[in-house]
């Protein structure tokens, strides 16, 4: 089932009196659900997806769960999008939005980067000097490596995902403009780059330290 047919089916039910028509947080669920099955009935009939695993902890891991949370919250104290009220359930409605466009923009991200051969890892740059480092750490956001040849190939699966999800907060949500959800979306990719560039992990620090 696409996430078009999804809301297809969401409508349907609707109509028929079975979901009330204001409850946004029920057609999120559903369309969420209905997203995620799809993708484990497509990936149990294929073969192994090099990047399964990945992709399971960036829709549902505790690290993706809390990011959208986080986005969930800020946007709640912003009031946007307007439609989805305040209080606990105007939170739970923006919680369910993000968790249903991370779902899209991470399901078409990890397959277009398997069959391309790409990359998902962030390497750290080998150069020293503050402005070579920000600049790999930038450039690392639409650029990577094919994990096969090790050439360096524009991230297509990356910059997919994020013009999906804005096409499915546009389109499926009618919540934001698509533009927008996707250049935030290139945009906290970025800053996630330049903090793994220049703050080192723990166990880094730990080894040096040993050093």
């Amino acid at each position: 089932m696409s996430i078009s047919r999804a809301r297809t089916t969401v409508c349907a039910i609707e109509q028929r009196g079975r979901i009330p028509a204001h409850s946004c947080s029920v057609k999120l669920a559903v369309i969420f659900a209905c997203s995620v099955l799809a993708v484990n009935a497509a990936s149990s009939t294929a073969a192994k997806h090099p990047y399964r695993q990945h992709w399971k902890h960036s829709v549902a891991g505790k690290g993706a769960v809390g990011r959208v949370t986080a986005g969930a919250a800020v946007n709640h104290l912003r009031k946007k999008p307007a439609k989805y009220g305040g209080g606990a359930a105007g939170f739970g409605k923006r919680v369910g939005a993000g968790l249903a466009t991370n779902a899209v923009s991470q399901t078409v991200e990890h397959a277009i980067a398997g069959k391309l051969h790409e990359d998902l890892h962030y390497h750290p740059s080998t150069k020293r000097g503050f402005a070579p480092r920000m600049r790999h750490a930038l450039t690392s956001t639409v650029v990577t490596n094919n994990t096969r040849t090790g050439k360096r190939r524009p991230a297509t699966g990356r910059i997919a995902g994020h013009a999906a999800a804005g096409a499915f907060t546009q389109g499926a949500l009618a919540a934001a403009s698509g533009a927008s959800t996707a250049g935030i979306g290139l945009a906290v990719d970025a800053g996630a780059n330049v903090a793994r560039e220049f703050i080192p992990k723990r166990g880094k620090k730990a080894r040096a330290r040993k050093k």
